[in-house]
């Protein structure tokens, strides 16, 4: 029996470190549930059913985490933030390109920083690899936010130079 588990724990999953995202994202859903109470219905409606949606994989996620803890198949350990040691400085920039876009959007906008954190990123996970093909997505992705977002739900995201031009349009 000693070495069946044995054998199991160099198998033990990290579960603190597959919560991070989860709880971050179970704080994110309801901080924007309060942000959202006085926003127009349609952004209303959309964002409950959207926040609905991620209300349940979260409980779905922890479910399965306390289950896979229970049957001794996990830890609550953050060993896998630090392991493999050739992923930690793309980690750090990830963090880094996220905390910079928080006090990046109140002046580039929405749009603008959206675009140049996607970009960013997805350079940073390719090594640099298929640029334009990265670009392409980003300015799609950050386009489509825009027309979701803002002009679709009139969602009051920070707006910078490029909200400021469209407005004349929309």
């Amino acid at each position: 029996m000693a070495e069946n588990a044995d054998a199991q724990g160099s198998e033990k999953v990290s579960l603190g470190s597959e919560l991070i995202i989860p709880v971050a994202a179970l704080f994110f859903t309801i901080y924007y549930f309060i942000t959202i109470w006085h926003a127009p219905w349609t952004a209303q409606v959309a964002a409950f059913i959207v926040g609905d949606i991620l209300l349940l994989l979260v409980a779905l996620i922890l479910i399965k985490s306390y289950r896979t803890y229970k049957a001794g198949g996990g830890e609550l350990n953050f060993d896998n933030l630090i392991r493999p040691k050739s992923y930690v400085p793309k980690r750090l920039g990830l963090l880094a390109l996220t905390v910079g876009y928080v006090f990046i959007v109140p002046s580039l906008g929405f749009t603008i920083t959206t675009f140049l954190f996607l970009s960013m990123a997805m350079l940073l996970l390719s090594e640099g690899k298929k640029k334009r093909f990265i670009l392409a997505i980003s300015l799609s992705l950050s386009l489509g936010g825009y027309l979701l977002f803002i002009v679709a739900f009139k969602t009051r995201f920070p707006a910078g130079p490029f909200e400021n031009f469209m407005k004349g349009f929309f």
